[in-house]
């Protein structure tokens, strides 16, 4: 029996699954994936590329909604493009490397993401409950900071585990549950002692978005708080009101997540395409939808990118005279 040297594996690659009993059109599956692969660039590269320009536009809120188009913009990056190569070209295969890295990338991404939106509940507890003192507490040095303690969160606890992973051996089976590489997935096709890859496994996600969903939590109790204390009807619903694109993106990035843990817990054994379906949904909707709530919900970005594009076809149409 030959063992990979790098792996004491008896396969040299994994084998990712797109979605099963639908094989037969996948070819007309790709095309709303591709499509919302498209808007997920579209959307979220014009959103950076706005803030970036603008002036006006670096202020606490919009600029953590930078980090959060930069998040779900590399989530999209390694999770669509494997999606897409097995529904066009069927290809399966990929190789321990590329899968530990993919699945080092896609955590990674989702970890910040969790943190991001974390920042943006802190966000809007400030903008709510000490608005005169807003802007000197949410200053752009204070922001920085923010960015780069949730980096060095991020990268510090999901490091381990791909190194982890590369003392197990793989010789039960390559074939993956997913159309991409994620911990757990890989865990069960191990016949290895997995205790500490598990056990580190459950500890990365309860201190990461567990913690993260539970001070969430806690942020829009304060916030609550201070709204129902406001004394006019309207002003609480004006208070409310910044916060509906946040909330937007806590239950676009949550719900997936705990649907999926309680199906696995709780749930009865259904079809293996509605797990996989749940789980595209958590690595794939928000991407594709936290542009669009943003730009639809907030009036600034919807000026901004007006302007972006009159100024660009006015542009055009003195070039063409011109000629």
């Amino acid at each position: 029996m030959h063992y990979e040297n790098s792996t004491n594996s008896i396969f040299s690659t994994f084998l990712v699954t797109g979605i099963p009993g639908l094989e037969a059109v996948y070819i007309w599956i790709s095309v709303p994936f591709s499509v919302m692969f498209f808007i997920t660039l579209v959307g979220n590269m014009t959103i950076i590329a706005i803030i970036w320009r603008e002036q006006t536009l670096h202020v606490p809120m919009y600029l953590f909604l930078a980090m959060l188009a930069a998040s779900d913009l590399g989530l999209s990056l390694f999770t669509f493009p494997t999606m897409l190569r097995i529904f066009w070209l069927d290809a399966r295969e990929i190789t321990f490397s590329a899968c530990f890295t993919q699945m080092f990338f896609i955590h990674t991404f989702q970890d910040f993401e969790s943190a991001v939106i974390l920042a943006m509940a802190f966000d809007r507890y400030v903008a709510i409950s000490y608005p005169l003192h807003y802007s000197s507490i949410l200053t752009h040095s204070v922001i920085a900071k923010i960015g780069l303690a949730i980096a060095v969160r991020t990268f510090t606890i999901q490091i381990p585990l791909p190194i982890l992973l590369r003392r197990l051996c793989f010789c039960r089976s390559n074939v993956l549950s997913h159309s991409y590489c994620l911990h757990p997935d890989i865990l069960k096709l191990s016949c290895s002692n997995t205790r500490i890859n598990s056990i580190f496994g459950l500890f990365v996600l309860l201190s990461t978005m567990g913690l993260d969903f539970l001070l969430i939590l806690i942020s829009y109790i304060l916030i609550l708080k201070t709204v129902l204390s406001i004394a006019s009807h309207g002003g609480r619903l004006k208070a409310l009101s910044t916060c509906i694109s946040h909330l937007c993106a806590v239950i676009l990035f949550f719900t997936p997540m705990i649907c999926l843990s309680i199906l696995h817990l709780f749930g009865p054994k259904l079809p293996s395409h509605i797990y996989v379906t749940l789980a595209n949904m958590h690595f794939l909707i928000p991407p594709v939808m936290n542009p669009i709530v943003y730009v639809v919900k907030t009036k600034r970005m919807q000026d901004k990118i007006l302007k972006l594009f009159i100024k660009k076809g006015s542009g055009k149409s003195k070039l063409t005279f011109i000629t």
